[in-house]
C-alpha cells in the first residue's frame, strides 16, 4: 500500500484532495514545514522577538487605539499577552475571502511571533483567486473534509467567509476545532442564511449574483457557489458551540464589507425579501463574526 499523501505547505500551490497525517519533516526548500499540518521541530525565535512578545500586554494597554475596530486582531493580541515568549501558530482557512482582521502585520510589529498557514477549499473560483494574488502563493488548495491537520497544533484558527460556500460545513468546522490547542481561539466570520443577503445569494440567478459581486468586490474572481447549510446562521453557530462544549467569547454582526454601498437593485431586493418572509429574514446585517474559545479543561466536551 502506498504511503498517504502529505499536505505540502512549504511554498507554491497544491491542488486536489489529500489525506493522511503529517510526520516530522522539512520542506523541500530546506526550511521547516508549517505548524499544524506537518510536525516540525521547535520554532526558535530570536531573543529580541521573545522580549517584544513579553511586552505585548504593555503595548496593547498603552496603545489600545491600534486595534480599535479590529476585534479579531485584539483577540489575538490578548491571547498572545497571556503567553509571553511563545510563538503562535495561526491557520487561516478561506484565505481568499479573508479581510485584514486579524492584521498579521500589526501583530508582528507588536512583537508577536506568528506563523501563518493558508488553506482554501479547492474549486474553480478559489484556484483563480489564489493564482491572481502573490500574497497567497503558499496557500494549499484541498478538500477540507480530509485535510491532514495535526490535532491540537494551532493556537488560532481563522475561518473567513468559508462555511457558506462549502458542503459538509459542520464536518469541516469539526476538523478546525480538532486542530486547535486547548484554550485556542476559533475566529469565525460567516454569512447568515437567515438574513436577506444570504437568502438572495442562494436564490438569485448567477448573472445577477455576478453583477453584485463585481460591484462589491471589483477585480476579484467570483462569485462562489452558495451553499448555506443550516450551520450557517446565528442559531446554527450557537447550537454547534453548545454541542461541542465551546465558549462564545464575542459575537458581532456586520453590514456590507469595506463600507461599500450596496447597489440600489440589491437594496430593493433585500427589502422585498424581508417583506415576503414576513420578518423571518432580516436586513440588519450581512455577516456574523465570532470569537470562540476551546476550553482548556480536559473534562470539557471538546474535540
Amino acid at each position: 500500500m502506498s504511503a498517504p499523501k502529505q499536505l505540502d505547505v512549504s511554498g507554491g500551490l497544491r491542488y486536489g484532495s489529500v489525506n493522511g497525517v503529517g510526520e516530522a519533516d522539512e520542506s523541500a526548500s530546506g526550511g521547516p514545514a508549517r505548524p499544524g499540518v506537518e510536525r516540525t521541530g521547535r520554532h526558535r525565535a530570536g531573543e529580541s522577538a521573545r522580549q517584544a512578545l513579553a511586552g505585548v500586554a504593555t503595548i496593547t494597554a498603552v496603545r489600545p487605539g491600534d486595534v480599535d475596530g479590529q476585534p479579531l486582531t485584539r483577540a489575538v493580541f490578548e491571547y498572545a499577552a497571556r503567553r509571553p515568549g511563545q510563538p503562535l501558530a495561526l491557520l487561516q482557512a478561506g484565505c481568499t475571502t479573508a479581510g485584514d482582521d486579524p492584521d498579521i502585520g500589526k501583530l508582528r510589529a507588536a512583537g508577536c511571533d506568528v506563523a501563518v498557514t493558508l488553506i482554501e477549499d479547492d474549486n474553480r473560483v478559489s484556484r483563480a483567486a489564489v493564482t491572481a494574488r502573490r500574497d497567497l502563493v503558499t496557500c494549499t488548495l484541498c478538500d477540507l473534509r480530509i485535510a491532514p491537520f495535526v490535532p491540537r497544533s494551532f493556537d488560532i484558527v481563522h475561518c473567513a467567509r468559508l462555511l457558506e460556500r462549502i458542503s459538509h460545513a459542520e464536518l469541516v468546522l469539526d476538523r478546525f476545532v480538532e486542530a486547535l490547542k486547548p484554550g485556542g481561539l476559533l475566529l469565525l466570520q460567516t454569512g447568515d442564511r437567515e438574513c436577506a443577503t444570504g437568502f438572495l445569494d442562494r436564490v438569485l440567478p448567477r448573472p445577477l449574483r455576478a453583477m453584485i459581486w463585481r460591484n462589491m468586490r471589483p477585480g476579484q474572481p467570483g462569485p462562489y457557489r452558495p451553499v448555506y447549510e443550516r450551520l450557517v446562521s446565528e442559531r446554527g453557530v450557537e447550537s454547534y458551540a453548545l454541542s461541542r462544549g465551546l465558549v462564545i467569547a464575542q459575537r458581532e454582526t456586520l453590514s456590507v464589507p469595506g463600507g461599500r454601498r450596496r447597489p440600489p437593485a440589491a437594496q430593493f431586493a433585500g427589502r422585498l425579501a424581508v417583506a415576503v418572509s414576513r420578518g423571518r429574514l432580516t436586513c440588519a446585517h450581512d455577516e456574523l463574526r465570532y470569537v470562540i474559545r476551546k476550553p482548556e479543561s480536559g473534562c470539557a466536551r471538546v474535540l
